[in-house]
């Protein structure tokens, strides 16, 4: 059985939350249980976009910065990457805290940028990630908590894309993000494709409803860690009250026999019942109601059943960004207006995503609006 460790944390304040991250990690074994002396260890947090820590967008620096200490004092050496959506790492760095937390607990910042081939099972037998990612003897994964408009959660296998570098995301998106399912198969192939030997979630500012970048805080007040990604993602969505069928990770991993999505299968050092969200986490507006209909329904009621990204007038600046960053190219922009173009669009929800006004928003078909006053 797969172990999740479970650990009540109210804020980060570093003495409050150093003495939690140890109590976590304790009964995994301790941080010295993943890293030994010598090794070069790296740390990918969430880095999506240049926002201050209290906008729950990205893996909070106290936490960076902690986890960086820990591994240091086991005689490793640290580095932290990512591949940002939005902007440099070098600017997401700044503005998240992350490069002054990283360089004052000794670590080193590693921007993701060469990649090398490796192998996958399942469809994508060939996955180009980041080479720092790949050479690191020890990984470690440290995702935030957020909801995610296309895969509903974002947290452990989701955090993992941030190894595919730049202009490839995109690219993904468009051979996989026509299918929630697909898409799935993805995350997962990328998560086994270099096993992560951790996970540690920060989940003491989460984020619901629109994530994962324009969502709203949620304190939950939890750190979770654990060795199986899909098991850590199974606990955390229960933790924020998401049902399991709203979970596309969770049911193409169930679907493929990976271990991790039985909750009654995964030992717990704590009760999650006193830990669950109350009310449930508020899930992004952008879901689709369309899981198990035949394919020839899913094509003919598409544009009723799934939203579609439309600017606001009164926010969005034309700035392109979103109609650069759309993996079918189904955007088009003229000087006084921003179209979609809802034949091309395949709901990935990038543009809403790495807009930095938050300007992308969401336009529902009749019959999704008639099921959801009907519900």
């Amino acid at each position: 059985m797969d172990l999740i460790s479970l650990q009540g944390c109210d804020g980060y304040d570093e003495n409050l939350l150093r003495e939690r991250l140890v109590a976590l990690l304790q009964p995994l074994g301790g941080i010295e249980r993943f890293v030994r002396p010598g090794q070069r260890v790296l740390l990918k947090p969430n880095l999506l976009a240049g926002k201050p820590p209290e906008a729950a967008v990205t893996t909070h620096p106290a936490l960076v910065k902690l986890v960086t200490e820990l591994v240091r004092g086991a005689g490793a050496e640290v580095m932290v990457g990512d591949s940002p959506g939005i902007g440099s790492f070098e600017r997401v760095a700044e503005k998240s805290g992350i490069r002054k937390a990283v360089e004052s607990a000794g670590g080193q910042l590693i921007p993701f940028g060469e990649t090398r081939s490796v192998g996958a099972f399942g469809t994508f037998r060939q996955l180009e990630l980041a080479t720092a990612y790949l050479d690191a003897d020890v990984i470690i994964n440290l995702p935030k908590l957020k909801t995610h408009e296309m895969m509903t959660l974002t947290c452990a296998v989701k955090n993992l894309y941030g190894t595919v570098v730049g202009a490839a995301k995109a690219g993904l998106h468009l051979t996989a993000g026509h299918s929630k399912e697909l898409f799935a198969g993805l995350l997962l192939e990328i998560a086994f494709a270099r096993p992560v030997a951790l996970t540690i979630v920060d989940g003491i500012l989460a984020m619901e409803g629109n994530g994962p970048n324009s969502g709203r805080p949620r304190q939950l007040g939890l750190l979770l860690a654990g060795e199986n990604p899909v098991a850590v993602d199974t606990v955390a969505a229960y933790l924020a009250g998401i049902p399991a069928d709203l979970l596309p990770v969770e049911r193409e991993a169930r679907r493929r026999g990976l271990p991790g999505t039985e909750l009654d299968r995964i030992e717990l050092t704590a009760d999650l019942a006193d830990m669950v969200a109350v009310p449930p986490f508020i899930l992004p507006e952008g879901l689709d109601v369309q899981f198990g209909l035949p394919g020839f329904l899913k094509k003919l009621l598409r544009n009723q059943l799934t939203p579609l990204p439309g600017a606001e007038k009164g926010s969005c600046t034309l700035c392109g960004v979103c109609r650069d960053a759309c993996p079918p190219a189904a955007i088009t922009l003229t000087k006084n207006a921003l179209k979609v173009d809802s034949g091309r669009c395949i709901r990935c929800w990038c543009c809403r995503e790495l807009c930095p006004r938050h300007a992308m928003a969401i336009r529902k078909g009749v019959l999704l609006q008639l099921l959801e006053r009907l519900r």
